[in-house]
């Protein structure tokens, strides 16, 4: 997707001779290859539980919002954990910023250097990822990179935490960090890392994430260069471009097998009703997906142009190229019919990505981009109601998307900030319901548990459970939403970035739309308030409340063919009531649960004829 030979030129004078080969199998027996490719991944695993267990934050901790990957010199991808699509599908190219930033300043890598990096105009997802970069240099020469990204609490911008929807530009989101030395040839910048503490609200937290990713990134340099010494560094850098060439021949057979054409979609994701700009209320996003023999073209040009005063604009390599290639990856190599294919540079190269500058999806810098997680999560989601036209029974009805929410406060003269992730929910599937209540698409963070929250912050959970009657309905039905609602046990503010409480998740193969979420506050009061998908640091007094309502994800195939058994099975378990599975399923049960068999025959022949 992205041509690395300017990368290469770059860092040429300090890298060892390229070793790239057509046909690396006729440099390494295959036995050997699957075994390196392996070793690094287990690398990357040891760097992604090395970093968990180390980290400071519950993001990183419970929910795993992190990455880690190990690239070569020409920062091509070789391996990856398994946390988190949306923090390591951008690795190589917040890599690629750092070397082109360091080309423009004439700057080296040297052994010993870490670099921080949060720039989302070179390679960022977004300015609260940040990605530690540590060189891997073996006799004298670079290499390759161990990487580690992660989400971090606070990052010095204009207000607390990281769920901002109002902010007028890049510079106010963040403090930024563009390619900048930490540690210097093994020596800590020490005025580097007390500037950077100065400037965020929570230092000891955020400094305390960025050592643990240091620490990651470091063990995955060492044992690198271990693997270097027990293989040799040719037969380690031949396997890496075998698997390379292996993830790309799996994808480009299965592409070759899909019939040529176009395929499209379009929808809207929740904009801002408040705002008196017309362009603002409501955000148009469309895909329009080519395929061509063994490739894929994804245009999206008919997308809504940039809000420059809005955060919602997405990094088009750090965002929107990874929630495409996540979801052209996982739906046409389902691993349930497919081998595991490893996730490499491989795996981009039968994919093109286009986006005119200046659109919502390839914004101009200096645009802000703090809250592009809900829109590239709908890019996603078109980008699979595209691929539905072409592989129906591999995909999914439309999903509910995600509610991302900042709570903070002041206590004892020091702030607090916690970070909140309201679990979405699946589509139904050709053979299986959606699934209910799970982080979606390019997230796949895990929800924060009840006792972590009320353990470490003033809050307190009242509510958590999975919504009833919400499901689009179908023969398959959509996923169930969850209702979390959270108590402030003293003052604070709350800031959401949020998106499905105007737009239903759609349903396909005549299966239902299914429903909008909401936000709440001070649910079932006399001063109960509905508030928008997406809220500006808004002030809570010890006391209140915030319902936060998931939507629920669309349905698959006709209703009233739905498995009477499982539609009980959904009343017993609150899912479904009885009224809905009675108008809407055409299923009729007994007092006593069980299922009328005649009145459900009669009933359904009853909707058929209507």
């Amino acid at each position: 997707m992205t041509d690395t030979a300017d990368t290469a030129a770059t860092v040429r004078e300090q890298t060892a001779p390229l070793l790239d080969v057509d046909d690396p199998g006729d440099r390494i027996d295959p036995v050997t290859s699957r075994v390196v490719a392996g070793s690094l991944t287990n690398i990357c695993d040891e760097m992604g539980h090395k970093l968990m267990r180390t980290s400071y934050s519950s993001i990183i901790r419970e929910s795993e919002d992190f990455g880690c990957a190990l690239l070569d010199e020409r920062a091509r991808q070789l391996c990856e954990t398994d946390s988190t699509p949306l923090q390591m599908g951008p690795i190589p190219a917040y890599v690629r910023g750092v070397i082109d930033l360091f080309a423009e300043r004439g700057q080296r890598f040297e052994p010993g250097d870490v670099v921080l990096h949060n720039d989302p105009y070179h390679g960022a997802t977004h300015a609260p990822d940040f990605a530690v970069v540590v060189p891997v240099f073996y006799e004298d020469e670079l290499t390759g990179f161990s990487v580690t990204t992660a989400h971090h609490l606070d990052v010095g911008a204009d207000k607390p935490g990281t769920c901002i929807i109002e902010t007028i530009d890049a510079y106010s989101e963040s403090i930024r960090l563009d390619a900048l030395k930490i540690v210097e040839g093994g020596e800590r910048n020490k005025t580097a890392w007390q500037l950077i503490a100065d400037n965020i609200r929570t230092p000891a937290m955020v400094m305390g994430d960025v050592e643990a990713q240091i620490s990651a990134a470091r063990a995955g340099a060492e044992r690198m260069v271990d693997l270097f010494e027990e293989h040799g560094h040719e037969t380690v850098k031949y396997a890496g471009q075998d698997a390379m060439n292996y993830s790309e021949e799996h994808l480009r057979r299965r592409i070759e097998s899909l019939p040529d054409g176009t395929y499209s979609a379009e929808g809207y994701l929740d904009g801002f009703p408040e705002s008196t700009d017309p362009d603002e209320k409501d955000v148009f996003l469309a895909v329009d997906l080519t395929v061509e023999g063994s490739s894929v073209d994804v245009d999206l040009s008919r997308c809504d142009d940039q809000l420059d005063n809005r955060p919602i604009n997405m990094p088009f390599e750090g965002t929107v190229v990874p929630a495409v290639l996540l979801v052209l990856r996982s739906t046409l190599l389902d691993t349930e019919e497919h081998d595991l294919i490893p996730q490499n540079h491989g795996i981009t190269r039968p994919v093109s990505v286009h986006a005119p500058k200046g659109s919502i999806v390839n914004p101009r810098f200096p645009a802000p981009t703090i809250a592009r997680f809900c829109p590239g999560n709908r890019i996603a989601d078109l980008t699979l109601k595209a691929l539905a036209e072409v592989v129906p029974e591999q995909t999914c009805a439309g999903t509910g998307n995600l509610k991302i929410s900042t709570f903070s406060g002041v206590t004892d003269d020091e702030y607090w900030v916690y970070m909140d992730i309201t679990s979405g929910s699946y589509g139904g599937r050709p053979g299986k319901d959606g699934i209910d209540a799970v982080d979606t698409l390019y997230a796949n963070t895990r929800n924060n548990p009840i006792e972590d929250i009320e353990s470490h912050y003033p809050l307190r959970v009242s509510t958590y459970e999975l919504r009833e009657d919400a499901e689009g309905a179908g023969r398959n039905r959509g996923g169930a939403g969850t209702i979390r609602e959270i108590e402030f046990t003293s003052p604070g503010r709350v800031s959401i970035e949020g998106d499905g409480n105007e737009y239903p998740p759609w349903g396909f193969a005549g299966g239902n739309e299914g429903t909008t979420g909401a936000i709440v506050r001070n649910a079932g009061d006399e001063n109960e308030e509905s508030l928008p998908s997406k809220l500006e640091n808004r002030p809570m007094a010890a006391g209140q409340r915030l319902r936060l309502v998931g939507p629920g994800a669309g349905g698959w195939g006709d209703p009233t063919e739905r498995d009477p058994e499982k539609v009980r099975a959904d009343v017993l378990d609150d899912l479904v009531s009885r009224e809905r599975a009675r108008e809407i399923y055409g299923v009729i049960l007994t007092d006593d649960g069980s299922v009328d068999e005649a009145a459900t025959r009669e009933r359904r022949q009853a909707l058929d004829d209507d």
